[in-house]
């Protein structure tokens, strides 16, 4: 069996550490970084009488991808490397068309897909993750999203506990060359006073809720794997553990989510008709799991080397089949032969 690896060239070790754990298993990689498209990668896709063939050309080596069984959808980025000293309006043509190329390709390929695009774009709308969320009994914090001011401040009476304030997108913002990653952030007094900047950026506001650990559980088809972190141990990631993740990332621990809250999260993933997920919640001092989000391609790789989760050799077993996936590939028709 032969697993394409949609991914780019500069993603993190978590693609070593699956493809390795899909060869020890029998099974062959190929890996598309599609940034390297079209500068580098040659791609030719047919559709005709003689059927639907796609070969990718890089450094002298051809593959047919008619020989992929199974498709794992990391990371895209066609069209990064096309030079950007080209004529504007002719790179962004060139970026669409490298992008919409590659696209269709994935779309194509009828094989299983970890995940599917259409599914992993729409998985990404948190607003539809926290409707689904509390329909299968998860709690979720009292949210609002919003460009209006008076909303936020009455929205804030109701918040006795404080309130939180974030992007529904993950970006940072560059001055110069130092780089501002945008965080989770405690709504003050002051903020309510000056909330101008809506008028031109909506954001989303979240009732503050009390953290004893804060978890994050990654679903691989059935398999649900936990780790926790004490993010109350530092205080720059009280609010927001990302603040302090280089310092923290030896310092997550394996975890027992309950059978219930797992039960849920599995129904959630059958939701979205996804097979793979990371999930974040908070743990309350009462003991209470409060789901925040979901990230359809979220990452892991700290997760496979500290606690030791076996998230890598998950993602290998359910990509060679071996175990139970959440959906099937659409069938495909068979071809009808065209008369002369």
């Amino acid at each position: 069996m032969t697993i394409l690896i949609i991914t780019r060239s500069d993603d993190n070790d978590c693609i070593q550490s699956v493809s390795d754990a899909i060869v020890e298993r029998g099974g062959k990689v190929f890996r598309l970084d599609t940034d390297l498209f079209p500068t580098e990668i040659r791609l030719a896709a047919s559709v005709g009488r003689n059927g639907h063939g796609v070969r990718v050309q890089r450094h002298g080596q051809e593959v047919d991808l008619r020989e992929v069984s199974a498709l794992w959808y990391r990371r895209f980025r066609a069209g990064a490397a096309i030079p950007q000293e080209m004529d504007k309006q002719l790179r962004d043509a060139s970026v669409l068309e490298s992008r919409r190329t590659m696209l269709g390709l994935i779309a194509s390929l009828p094989v299983f897909q970890l995940d599917p695009v259409h599914l992993v774009r729409r998985a990404e709308n948190k607003q539809l993750q926290l409707e689904i969320a509390q329909r299968v009994g998860l709690e979720i914090p009292p949210t609002l999203i919003t460009n209006d001011p008076e909303a936020v401040r009455r929205f804030a009476q109701e918040c006795g506990e404080g309130m939180v304030v974030k992007m529904l997108s993950s970006f940072a913002i560059f001055e110069g060359d130092r780089q501002s990653v945008v965080f989770t952030n405690v709504v003050t007094p002051e903020h309510l006073q000056d909330l101008d900047g809506l008028r031109l950026c909506p954001m989303t506001f979240q009732k503050r809720v009390p953290k004893s650990l804060e978890l994050r559980a990654t679903i691989v088809g059935d398999s649900i794997f936990t780790a926790s972190i004490d993010s109350q141990a530092l205080e720059r990631a009280q609010d927001d553990w990302r603040r302090e993740g280089a310092a923290l990332v030896d310092r997550w621990r394996k975890y027992d989510l309950p059978t219930v809250i797992r039960d849920r999260l599995l129904q959630l993933m059958d939701g979205l008709g996804l097979n793979y997920g990371a999930a974040d919640f908070i743990l309350t001092p009462d003991g209470r799991h409060v789901f925040l989000e979901l990230n359809p391609a979220g990452e892991f790789f700290w997760l496979d080397r500290w606690p030791g989760l076996p998230i890598s050799q998950s993602i290998a077993h359910i990509l060679l089949d071996g175990a139970r996936r959440r959906q099937v590939p659409e069938s495909i028709p068979a071809r009808r032969v065209l008369s002369p």
